[in-house]
């Protein structure tokens, strides 16, 4: 279990220098680490590191370890160290990712959790947080109940909604390609919400949903499907999926040649599924939720620059949620001046993330009693080669989070907080 190596004593004059230096005195904690050997706040993060969402698990992993090296060149948390705990929750199964929150919590003593990639186990996961009373940051699990109707006061969620994804896209997919759409959905909590809001939205636009295969997690053969959702004659083929399905099912689709007779689409695409698939499979009308070239934005390119150091690659939107989710609890306690979750997650309530970890043209927020993260998602199309090897998306629009958020009551959230 690798973790990051404690940051060593330093003055509080230097730290104060090395925050305005870069720009980040915002930041800096109102306490400074007074001694090597001083207790460190540990941070569990409990996410897939093998399975259908190993990739993107292991990019959030690297924000996480990206954020605890800066927080720690920072002062730490509340003067103390900040240390980062690694558990594999596998890609599906609940049991287990329930099993590594509790060691993290019960026996590792955690301050913080953070996970999950997958929306299933997010939800398990923020029971058992719940339960303990531990803040957590769920980085890239999607379903809109995670902050929508099993919301809890201290669970907080740095990727959109399904529905926010589904908004920002589906209107433009129906205005240029047509209303008949096919839907292949994979078959648990993130595909389910994720078609909901579909349905949603072709209600409101007048659009004809033609069918709709649920298809199980880690699927390798896609053909039947595809040859069902071919045969309705439909203007798009709707793939709501993620990770190794995605690509796989993109794969197959054009081995078929099924993009030469039918637009093929979705709701959000990652990085890690676009390199992985052949140039002339990558194509098709997305929502990316960040994405690494972003001219005039400040502070991307310095992102861009620290995770290539570290990985020799650029960072992925998975990336940049496990970034901010570390970043999050760092400023969570830092501005509550306490390690007591109540006290952090009020100090959360509509707080926005500063330039330095927001990294997007709108500022990222917190919004007051829902705990979810309102920024920019950038809607655009999935190109073969772009300015440089790794520039695989195109944004042709970016969309203003609170546009596609809904209210909080629409959300379905109605938090309650502890008695004091």
């Amino acid at each position: 279990m690798e973790q990051p190596k404690k940051s060593s004593a330093v003055s509080r004059r230097a730290v104060l220098q090395l925050a305005a230096a870069t720009g980040l005195a915002q930041l800096a904690p109102p306490m400074l680490i007074q001694a090597r050997g001083e207790q460190a706040v540990r941070l569990g993060l409990d996410n897939p590191l093998t399975g259908t969402y190993a990739a993107t698990g292991k990019n959030e992993l690297t924000g996480c370890q990206l954020a605890v090296e800066q927080i720690n060149a920072k002062g730490g948390i509340l003067g103390r160290p900040a240390e980062l705990l690694i558990e594999d929750s596998t890609s599906g199964d609940a049991g287990t990712a329930v099993q590594k929150a509790r060691k993290l919590i019960d026996r590792d003593k955690v301050n913080f959790l953070l996970g999950n990639v997958n929306s299933a186990l997010s939800l398990a996961m923020a029971e058992v947080s719940h339960e303990k009373g531990v803040l957590h940051v769920v980085p890239g699990g999607h379903t809109d109940a995670v902050t929508g109707t099993s919301c809890h006061w201290n669970v907080f969620r740095v990727c959109n909604t399904t529905r926010m994804l589904t908004n920002a896209i589906a209107k433009t997919l129906m205005e240029k390609y047509g209303k008949k759409m096919y839907f292949l959905t994979s078959d648990y909590a993130f595909g389910h919400t994720l078609q909901d809001g579909y349905d949603a939205n072709l209600k409101q636009y007048n659009g004809t949903k033609l069918g709709e295969d649920l298809i199980p997690l880690g699927t390798t053969d896609f053909s039947s499907y595809l040859i069902k959702a071919q045969a309705t004659d439909p203007n798009i083929i709707v793939f709501l999926m993620n990770g190794d399905d995605l690509l796989n099912a993109l794969k197959q689709a054009v081995q078929f040649g099924l993009e030469k007779r039918i637009h093929l689409a979705g709701a959000n695409t990652e990085l890690e599924v676009l390199e992985g698939l052949p140039p002339e499979a990558r194509i098709g009308d997305w929502v990316a939720e960040w994405y690494h070239v972003q001219p005039n934005v400040p502070h991307v390119d310095e992102f861009v620059a620290a995770i290539k150091k570290k990985t020799g690659r650029v960072p992925t939107a998975r990336t940049w949620f496990g970034f901010v989710g570390a970043w999050t609890c760092a400023l969570a306690a830092n501005k509550a001046k306490s390690l007591d979750a109540v006290k952090m997650a009020q100090a959360l309530q509509g707080m926005e993330l500063p330039p330095e970890v927001g990294l997007m043209p709108d500022t990222p927020f917190y919004r007051k009693d829902q705990n979810q993260l309102i920024g920019s998602l950038f809607v655009g199309h999935a190109q073969a080669k772009g300015s440089t090897p790794d520039d695989l998306f195109h944004v042709d629009t970016i969309v203003h989070g609170k546009d596609v958020a809904g209210t909080v009551e629409e959300s379905g959230c109605k938090m309650v907080w502890p008695k004091t």
